[in-house]
């Protein structure tokens, strides 16, 4: 493969149809998201291109005249490739790289090149190259397959430097290869989380770039890595905490959700999400800076519902108050969101009234009680004192009496309680 300079970025051409473009500012504002994700990918965006209708043309998408108007805007532009805010079909993805000669790459197939270029752990990257192969298969006659040879690139990376090249039977080879590697990887989590299922378990979740791994840095001092980037979070992060009387708390972050996520993606991200659906409380992050947040709002949501944990208590906070210019916009949401927390994840606001939140959640559903310890029962007082929280102490002739407050999982886990 041929290397290049790490300033080199792929020129592209932001294409969306619908309803939704009604007027250019209107257009652009949709298309912020899509530029983002562009920018992420590496991509330098040097022209959008609209269409307001919403009946799709089977050759093109896009109608033949507007088709026509966008060969030659990437012909003035100089433009290395088109991305749509749309998901095209392969024969339209076939039908415009032949039209424009450069390579057209849809939204789902985007957001898959960012997973790849995200990817660090085994899991991680287990999980991308199954959803990226499951998107390539129907795609396989593409008439650029010959650049990925030659220049690599965003659409590209991973599997999609190699695998378009080969055959079906071997990438549903693959395929399979691949799904038996991830329940290996998934059998192995399980264990790990069996081991947790005692403790009060948060997840964080929320729009992708809400701030979920700024806010576990601030909550349990974790250290995460944090860019202003999309989709930075892939593998779900872990870390124990315990505030005061509170009993150990797992916070746990995960991926974020965007609009339009690919099916083949959430599929095989279904074991990473498993942080979500066995959580006792989520934590709902919010970008209140976002002139979007409703709308992403009802996307985490929507995802939610999906995963089947629409009922699991749920906290709303609304994350970076520290760059609101109209500072006028909170007083107005705490008025309609009086359960919420506003706060600055990176600056510290707002976070001591979250974490008491998080303690007396722990503390819900908790047994208190009294046992009475002898000298062979050093285990039973040291997970005492791992799971719960020791109120009093007290000894007699060698035995020692511990009171304390315990999650019920875990009190019957330790056979304290009847299961």
């Amino acid at each position: 493969m041929l290397e290049f300079e790490k300033n080199t970025k792929e020129r592209a051409i932001l294409v969306g149809m619908g309803k939704i473009y009604t007027s250019e500012p209107e257009s652009l504002d949709h298309l912020e998201e899509l530029s983002l994700l562009a920018d992420t990918a590496g991509a330098d965006v040097v022209g959008v291109l609209t269409q307001a209708r919403d009946d799709i043309t089977p050759m093109y998408y896009i109608g033949k005249g507007k088709a026509e108007e966008l060969k030659g805007e990437a012909e003035r532009t100089e433009a290395d490739m088109v991305i749509f805010d749309n998901d095209l079909t392969p024969a339209q993805l076939s039908n415009l790289e032949k039209l424009l000669e450069i390579k057209v790459i849809d939204r789902s197939g985007l957001i898959l090149d960012i997973f790849a270029l995200r990817a660090r752990t085994r899991q991680a990257k287990t999980q991308v190259e199954l959803a990226q192969l499951k998107y390539y298969l129907p795609r396989l006659t593409r008439q650029w397959t010959h650049l990925s040879r030659q220049q690599g690139g965003i659409g590209t990376r991973g599997p999609g430097e190699t695998q378009l090249e080969v055959d079906r039977r071997r990438i549903r080879q693959r395929i399979t290869h691949l799904e038996n590697t991830l329940k290996k990887i998934n059998r192995q989590r399980e264990t790990g989380r069996k081991l947790r299922r005692s403790r009060f378990k948060v997840a964080l979740v929320g729009y992708t770039n809400a701030g979920k791994s700024t806010l576990l840095n601030a909550l349990s001092g974790a250290g995460v890595p944090v860019e202003d980037k999309l989709f930075k979070t892939l593998d779900s992060v872990t870390r124990l905490v315990r505030y005061d009387v509170s009993p150990e708390i797992l916070i746990s972050d995960t991926v974020g959700f965007i609009r339009n996520l690919p099916h083949d993606l959430i599929a095989s991200f279904t074991s990473t999400l498993d942080e979500v659906r066995e959580a006792d409380l989520l934590l709902h992050v919010v970008d209140i800076n976002n002139p979007e947040w409703e709308d992403q709002m009802e996307v985490v949501n929507g995802v939610l519902a999906d995963l089947g944990v629409s009922e699991t208590r749920a906290l709303t906070v609304f994350n970076k108050i520290d760059t609101l210019e109209t500072p006028s916009l909170a007083h107005a949401l705490e008025n309609r969101f009086p359960q919420a927390f506003f706060i600055s994840a990176r600056e510290g606001g707002g976070l001591d009234d979250l974490r008491n939140a998080l303690v007396a959640a722990s503390l819900r559903d908790m047994v208190k009680m009294t046992v009475h310890c002898g000298p062979d029962d050093g285990r039973l007082m040291g997970d005492i004192y791992k799971y719960g929280t020791v109120l009093e102490t007290g000894s007699d002739d060698g035995d020692v009496t511990l009171t304390f407050t315990m999650p019920v999982p875990a009190a019957r886990k330790l056979g304290l309680v009847e299961k």
